[in-house]
């Protein structure tokens, strides 16, 4: 049983916002702006891998590149949380995001030069460490605490669909005129993500509660929590560590399978790929509608013990059976895993840092995390399988998870405490 606190409401627009109704334009903008920065966040993503390969890059080589962007995104997210907090130009800086992603991308398809490629997933991986938290921070500032969860749920909805849109769109494109086509589809998803975030109006966002300080006003002497503080909040540097873990077993799995199927050749490369893609985003999209009804019934510990353990047997999977058929129990699996997580992390670091005017500060910690274990998967996951072979590489980084799930339990009582007691 969760805690009382925990029991949110999921319908219509109640948020609790203390001066009246919410624009029902803003959160329509929100979800569609989740929708097309989908695939501008991830850049042309699982494709990237088969898209080097036919260019004769090696696995080890398109790791280590992956690995590079992994690294810059991960310093560069803590800064950029605490930026957020304190700017109130939040919408220019998702544009400014976008912009950076879609003009990176066109310089990967002008060149596949190891200085261009590598200079391209920096640029990603700068723009992806601010996107994150802009997205937490602008739903925190137009619903807040009361319907954060409710609508970070909705958000993740629609950006699964995003994901699932575009890679099937870039499959079909890929695969009747070449994978170049794919990098003008993001294009136009960029586009698309910047009319969405200039429809969203200025004034329904409230830029205290956007970091955490929600009753704050000009008569309030609560100030933002020092940095400092962060190295002493146990409960967020548990969550960091097993979602380090997780992510250093889970980022290489979906792009690594990709490549296994197709050098296997049992698949064609666009086509397969985007199927990975769809199976695991179709199940997010469930997957996040409902996270948000766990959470509020089960709390937050529950949802994400579940979402670490469907790592394991993922590996388990993937590493015996490469073939075609295998995306669907591989992927369902990363769905369920990611979907819980999509929902539960923004919303339990919302919870545990309520008050501190930090909020997307922590956003940035437990990303800067995640992106630890993800910018070292592929390079992990790529030289396994060029040294060793794909099957070892899947049964490694699927091992991975068995920490995030024993730390996990061994913490049980500090985190199912803290998420019960209010900020």
């Amino acid at each position: 049983m969760g805690c009382p606190m925990m029991h949110v409401s999921v319908a219509g627009l109640k948020t609790g916002r203390p001066h009246g109704i919410l624009s029902e334009r803003a959160l329509y903008s929100l979800c569609a702006l989740n929708f097309f920065m989908a695939d501008v966040q991830a850049g042309i993503g699982p494709f990237l891998g088969v898209f080097l390969q036919r260019h004769g890059w090696q696995t080890g080589p398109i790791g280590s590149v992956m690995t590079a962007g992994g690294i810059a995104g991960m310093i560069a997210t803590i800064p950029a949380g605490a930026f957020i907090d304190q700017t109130t130009k939040k919408r220019l800086f998702v544009i400014i995001a976008a912009l950076c992603t879609i003009s990176a991308s066109l310089l990967l398809l002008s060149s596949q030069s190891t200085f261009v490629v590598t200079i391209s997933q920096l640029a990603t991986a700068l723009a992806g460490a601010g996107i994150g938290p802009l997205m937490a921070g602008m739903t925190l500032g137009i619903v807040r605490q009361k319907g954060f969860n409710a609508q970070i749920g909705r958000n993740q909805a629609w950006n699964h669909a995003g994901n699932m849109v575009g890679a099937g769109l870039s499959g079909w494109l890929g695969w009747r005129f070449g994978l170049s086509a794919i990098f003008f589809l993001e294009i136009a998803f960029g586009l698309l993500a910047v009319a969405a975030v200039l429809m969203i109006p200025e004034k329904s966002i409230d830029h205290q509660a956007a970091r955490g300080l929600e009753e704050a006003d000009s008569h309030d002497t609560r100030k933002a929590e020092g940095f400092r503080s962060f190295l002493r909040h146990k409960p967020l540097l548990i969550l960091a560590a097993c979602l380090c873990f997780f992510h250093l077993g889970n980022a290489a799995m979906l792009p690594l399978y990709g490549m296994a199927v197709v050098s296997a050749g049992k698949g064609n490369p666009a086509m397969f790929t985007a199927m990975t893609v769809v199976v695991a985003q179709a199940v997010m999209i469930g997957v996040s509608l409902l996270a948000m009804r766990f959470v509020a019934s089960r709390g937050y510990w529950v949802v994400l013990l579940i979402s670490f353990a469907a790592l394991p047997l993922r590996g388990l999977i993937a590493g015996t059976f490469i073939q075609h058929w295998g995306v669907w129990p591989v992927q369902v699996l990363d769905g369920i895993g990611a979907g819980l997580q999509s929902v539960a992390v923004p919303g339990l670091v919302a919870r545990l840092l309520d008050g501190t005017g930090r909020i997307n500060v922590g956003q940035g910690v437990v990303m800067t995390a995640q992106g630890i274990g993800a910018s070292l998967s592929p390079a992990l996951g790529g030289w396994l399988a060029q040294d060793l072979g794909y099957s070892t590489a899947f049964y490694t980084l699927g091992c991975f998870a068995i920490l995030s799930v024993g730390v996990w339990v061994c913490s049980a009582s500090v985190m199912r405490s803290a998420e019960c007691v209010p900020a």
